[in-house]
């Protein structure tokens, strides 16, 4: 038996390592079909409208024929999360913080052209070639720095789990306000009702909060997507402050 054989059929057909056609011949429908189709339906009708039955339809196929290319309904949607996440930008920074800054950003735009990759469910660690991709940029900026594997990797969790984190709750939030209503003015709504319900004797700091002028003096004329990008700005440079302070800490490389 030879090393590929022994590679998990998922992960073989996640690597699209070749399989042998017992035909003699290519069969008619392909892994990248099946994944091309569910990507095609999901940008479409978001995850709700990827299922087995509806992807076969789609390629005028029987459902059960999906089996013979992908496993489950989960290994569909790793095989898109995979697709759809796409290779990394080529990043040229002249420091990790910088590098690290436009990877973050970068893998927002690609979540936020496809808000149902944020909602996809986490079946473990990285391991597609697009995923692995974007752990390999990451690494290559923090190559430099002294920190350890483990700490590189728990930057790496923390930053990706932060974009997904955003903009699946930017998503929501948006699907939750009425149409047309601008996120400037859901946001003091929410500040104004608070305000009266939270009372300042058992929620003093949170008191404070809603009575402070963050709720009415913020950017009015703001476009959602100038607020978003400036609230994930602020966590995004928190989460470096503190890679920045373990990276000094570790010292010298």
């Amino acid at each position: 038996m030879t090393s590929e054989e022994t590679i998990p059929a998922p992960l073989r057909r996640l690597w699209r390592l070749a399989e042998s056609s017992r035909l003699g011949r290519p069969a008619a429908l392909d892994v990248d079909r099946v994944v091309a189709a569910a990507v095609e339906a999901a940008d479409r009708d978001g995850l709700d409208g990827v299922t087995l039955p509806k992807v076969a339809k789609s390629l005028g196929v029987t459902g059960m024929s999906l089996y013979r290319h992908v496993g489950s309904k989960d290994e569909l949607l790793t095989l898109m999360g995979d697709q759809a996440l796409g290779t990394p930008p080529r990043v040229d920074a002249g420091d990790w913080r910088t590098g690290l800054d436009a990877w973050a950003r970068a893998q927002r735009a690609v979540y936020q052209q496809r808000p149902w990759l944020a909602h996809l469910p986490v079946s473990g660690p990285p391991s597609g070639p697009h995923r692995i991709a974007w752990m390999e940029a990451a690494l290559a900026i923090l190559a430099p720095t002294p920190l350890d594997w483990t700490h590189k990797i728990g930057a790496l969790s923390l930053l990706g789990g932060y974009v997904v984190q955003t903009v699946r709750q930017d998503h929501e939030l948006a699907r939750g306000r009425a149409d047309g209503e601008r996120q400037s003015d859901a946001e003091r709504a929410y500040g104004r009702a608070l305000a009266k319900l939270v009372d300042p004797e058992r929620f003093p700091e949170t008191a404070r909060l809603f009575s402070s002028a963050l709720f009415e003096t913020g950017p009015a004329h703001s476009s959602d997507a100038a607020i978003g990008d400036a609230d994930f700005t602020v966590g995004l440079e928190l989460i470096l402050d503190g890679i920045a302070a373990r990276v000094e800490s570790a010292g010298p490389r």
